[in-house]
């Protein structure tokens, strides 16, 4: 068993382990986290635990392989993350927005789009998400769900507008354009405060996939 350390920071640790035979899987240790944040490391912990549960079996998201509180281990996805891949064919982010309507269909919001290290470009092409620490799962799918539900959506065609824009259509512009009042409210403070907190004061880099994974050259194009 060979054991890679991805990162380590206030919130616990997390790390590869691959066996003899090759089989990979991520172990997100909360007993590292600094004491203060180890209830904070934990809730997190137990969000993702539950989104992977009611994801379980959906292609593009890792499996959850085992959870006691304190430890998670998931599936490893051999891919590259979006600023890495920078992927720029349009079939991909439709694969994508299909991921994202399978999401939903299951009751299940990420709320951390926005960061290119939470996509992934498979081995395969297809696009993949991880890290959902911060993903709500209810059967109400009221209008906060809806609302949340659109502003991933967004974070996705800002995605896209960087890498192909020409690509955008006129609906996806208007969506782009219709900015709902979290989106407002997290842009004209939370932002800041998060930033300031989780870079200046705890020293967190929230991207444990940047770097690990190369992609191949030229990635075959996604199926439709």
């Amino acid at each position: 068993m060979s054991v890679s350390l991805l990162k380590h920071d206030h919130f616990g640790a997390i790390s590869e382990h691959r066996d003899a035979e090759g089989a990979a899987k991520i172990v997100r240790d909360t007993r590292a986290a600094s004491l203060g944040l180890r209830w904070l490391a934990r809730g997190a912990a137990c969000r993702e635990a539950r989104a992977l549960v009611a994801l379980d079996g959906l292609l593009g998201v890792p499996a959850l392989l085992g959870f006691d509180g304190r430890v998670l281990e998931r599936s490893l996805i051999e891919g590259a993350t979006m600023d890495m891949a920078q992927p720029t064919d349009p079939a991909w982010f439709r694969a994508a927005h299909r991921l994202l309507k399978a999401l939903r269909a299951r009751g299940v919001v990420h709320n951390d789009l926005a960061k290119e290290a939470n996509w992934l470009v498979t081995q395969a092409g297809a696009p993949a998400l991880i890290d959902f620490q911060l993903a709500w799962v209810t059967r109400a799918r009221g209008p906060l769900f809806r609302m949340l539900s659109r502003e991933g959506l967004r974070h996705l065609l800002k995605h896209k507008r960087t890498y192909c824009p020409q690509q955008l259509s006129p609906t996806e512009r208007r969506v782009l354009a219709e900015r709902g009042w979290i989106s407002r409210v997290w842009r004209a403070s939370g932002k800041r405060v998060y930033i300031f907190v989780a870079r200046r004061i705890l020293n967190w880099e929230d991207n444990e996939a940047r770097g690990r994974r190369g992609v191949a050259p030229n990635p075959p194009t996604p199926k439709e």
